[in-house]
C-alpha cells in the first residue's frame, strides 16, 4: 500500500516541484511550493467545493432539523424519513462531505511528505520522469531571504493566523444553549468548536516553526485556498433544489 501511494502520489507530486523549480527564474523553490500548492488545490478543488457546500448546507438547515428532531423523538422512523426528506430537498448528501474529505487525504499528505523531505534541495534523478528537467541549481532560500528548509517564526506566525481565519470561517460553533440547566450535548458540541478554533491554528504555528519553511508556506497557501472557497461557497448560498 505504501508503495501504491510513493507511486501514483508522491511520485507525480515531486516531478510537479521539481519541474516548476527548474522553469522558475532564480529555481526558488519556496515558490514551486506555492505553486504546486496551488495547482494540487485546483485540481481538487472540485472535491473542496463539494465537501465547503455539504457542510454550508447541513449549518444553514440545522433550525429545521433541530425542529424535525424535536417534533418526532418519540418516532425515530419518522424522523429519519422527515431529515432525509430535508436533505433532498436541499440536495444534501450527508456522506459527500466525510468521502470527498477521506479522498483529497491521502493527496494532502503526499504533498506534506514531499515538502517536509530532508532531501528537499537535492534532487533524486531516480525519481524523475524523463520529461522533466533536472535543475541545474535549487536556491535555498526563499524570496534569498528564508532558507526553505530552515525555520521561520514570521512565516510560523502567519501559517497560524491564515489557519485561524480559515478556522473561524469553516468550523461554526453552535449557540449557547437557553434551556433551563443546559443541553449537555450542545454545550459540549459547543466546546470543542471553540477548541477547534483556537487549538488548530495554535498547533499549525506550531508545526510551522518546527518543521521547514517549505510547510511553512503550504499552510499559508492551502489556507489562503481554503478561506477564498468558504468565501465564494457563502456568496452563493445554499438554497432548496425543490420545494421541501
Amino acid at each position: 500500500m505504501t508503495s501504491f501511494f510513493h507511486t501514483v502520489l508522491y511520485v507525480p507530486i515531486y516531478n510537479l516541484l521539481i519541474f516548476l523549480t527548474d522553469i522558475i527564474p532564480g529555481q526558488d523553490i519556496g515558490i514551486a511550493v506555492i505553486v504546486a500548492t496551488l495547482i494540487v488545490k485546483f485540481i481538487i478543488m472540485p472535491l473542496s467545493f463539494s465537501a465547503l457546500r455539504t457542510a454550508r448546507a447541513v449549518k444553514v438547515i440545522e433550525p429545521e432539523l433541530k425542529e424535525v428532531r424535536e417534533k418526532y423523538k418519540d418516532d425515530k422512523e419518522k424522523q429519519a424519513k422527515e431529515m432525509f426528506a430535508l436533505y433532498k430537498a436541499y440536495g444534501i448528501n450527508p456522506l459527500a462531505g466525510f468521502l470527498t474529505l477521506l479522498i483529497q487525504l491521502p493527496i494532502v499528505i503526499s504533498l506534506y511528505w514531499v515538502f517536509n523531505s530532508k532531501e528537499l534541495l537535492t534532487v533524486d534523478p531516480s525519481l524523475l520522469y524523463p520529461f522533466v528537467g533536472m535543475p541545474e541549481a535549487v536556491s535555498p532560500a526563499f524570496l534569498g531571504v528564508f532558507a526553505v528548509v530552515g525555520s521561520s517564526i514570521i512565516l510560523a506566525l502567519l501559517a497560524g493566523v491564515t489557519q485561524l481565519i480559515q478556522a473561524w470561517y469553516a468550523i461554526p460553533v453552535p449557540e449557547k444553549s437557553t434551556k433551563k440547566g443546559g443541553d449537555m450535548q450542545a454545550d459540549f458540541g459547543r466546546a470543542m468548536a471553540l477548541q477547534m478554533r483556537f487549538l488548530l491554528p495554535i498547533f499549525i504555528a506550531f508545526a510551522a516553526y518546527f518543521t521547514s519553511v517549505a510547510i511553512a508556506l503550504y499552510f499559508i497557501t492551502s489556507n489562503v485556498v481554503s478561506i477564498a472557497q468558504e468565501y465564494i461557497v457563502r456568496k452563493q448560498g445554499i438554497k432548496p433544489k425543490v420545494e421541501a
